[in-house]
């Protein structure tokens, strides 16, 4: 396999400092001791956890509960929250053994890597103390209640109102695209507290909605992907109240900052590509064609891929990540998947297609293309990450 986590540096010209990528021994012993658990744990027929099969639910649960037992599920959590303190590099080698190894996790990496520091950053002593226990444990499975039919990733024109009704509010509307909502515990939810001509973006508030609440309903949404990635969501005159507003009324676009902050290069894809690389290498220098110079230029792209994402860790850990540095991660990253589900069926050809247990990730190609297609969609479209970067740069232009 191609070494997960090079010895190497990037500098950036963001600030007055180089950052220094070489990520350490420390860093390297705790990907030797995921890599061991994994083997150990997951099946030769392992593709994911988006599956109705209940002995994939099984096999999830029994690796929450290892890297619980280890203190690895919560690694970066402060030690006040249940976790060990790490630094961003160790959560980042978690995330990126995760995702290489078709995220085992299953649904609770949502809550790990983006629902738990939200609530942390956001939250109430007694929502604090509601969620993160159930979340640091792997046992509360959480969906993001943000797209809509009318308001894909532009979720500033969200429009589900939140209706005040004496002392909360009354919910009435739909989100769709919704993933895990056939099984999550609670939703993570947008919605319209105050209509503000003069920006979009003010009067929207997050709510902590458990999903069992009266007027709450869930219908798939059947598509290549699977069960569980796609569900729309509806909301029949729903009571919500002050308890489970996420931060300050009418101010949640601060809180969808905080959360996309964390989502746009949240999700290692690059780790996964260059594990699909480093196994389709020997097939591909022998493949007629131009598979060779193709493979190639992935394995380049999927380091320039990492190394963008390095650079949006360095520069958060310093306090210095901008919308710029984050998309331009995650457009490198989510490019990167589907040129890499691409060449591995074009290598593979008819053989790529059927699932093939015990033959490494290679063996499951075809589940890798169908998850890839919605890579440039999925948490904000590549139109959206490009608008962030243009206009960024024309900001700085500007001054």
């Amino acid at each position: 396999m191609i070494d997960s986590c090079p010895r190497t540096e990037c500098v950036s010209r963001q600030g007055e400092s180089d950052v220094d990528l070489d990520l350490g021994e420390r860093a390297d012993a705790l990907r030797a001791r995921l890599r061991e658990m994994l083997a150990e744990l997951l099946p030769a027929d392992w593709s994911g956890s988006f599956s109705d099969d209940p002995r994939v639910r099984g096999i999830s649960r029994q690796v929450l509960d290892r890297l619980a037992e280890e203190g690895l599920l919560t690694i970066d959590w402060p030690p006040e929250y249940g976790g060990a303190g790490a630094t961003l590099w160790e959560q980042a080698v978690v995330r990126e053994e995760m995702w290489a190894h078709l995220e085992p996790r299953g649904p609770q990496y949502m809550g790990l890597s983006w629902v738990g520091p939200t609530i942390m950053a956001f939250g109430t002593e007694e929502q604090r103390a509601t969620h993160l226990p159930r979340i640091g444990k792997g046992e509360a499975v959480w969906c993001q209640g943000f797209s809509e039919p009318e308001a894909g990733s532009d979720l500033g024109a969200l429009s589900l109102p939140a209706t005040p009704d004496g002392d909360g509010w009354t919910l009435r509307g739909q989100k769709i695209w919704t993933s895990y909502a056939t099984i999550a515990d609670w939703c993570f939810l947008a919605a319209r507290t105050t209509r503000d001509a003069d920006s979009k973006n003010h009067g929207i508030t997050i709510f902590l909605l458990p999903m069992e609440r009266a007027g709450v309903s869930v219908r798939p949404i059947a598509s290549m992907m699977g069960p569980h990635h796609l569900n729309e969501v509806f909301f029949d005159d729903v009571r919500v109240t002050a308890a489970d507003v996420l931060g300050e009324v009418d101010e949640g676009w601060q809180v969808i900052k905080y959360v996309l902050g964390h989502e746009r290069i949240g999700i290692p894809r690059y780790a996964r590509d260059e594990r699909v690389l480093a196994e389709l290498g020997e097939v591909a220098a022998t493949s007629a064609g131009g598979a060779g110079v193709n493979f190639v230029r992935a394995l380049v792209h999927a380091r320039t891929a990492r190394l963008l994402n390095y650079r949006a860790i360095a520069l958060r850990e310093a306090g210095r990540l901008t919308d710029r540095v984050a998309s331009g991660a995650r457009i490198a990253s989510i490019q990167l998947d589907q040129e890499v589900a691409d060449l591995a069926l074009d290598v593979l050809g008819p053989a790529g297609i059927a699932p093939t247990p015990g033959d490494g990730i290679l063996g499951h190609a075809e589940d890798v293309y169908r998850y890839a297609r919605s890579a440039t969609i999925a948490s904000g479209t590549i139109e959206i990450q490009r608008l962030l970067v243009a206009r960024s740069l024309m900001s700085e232009e500007a001054q």
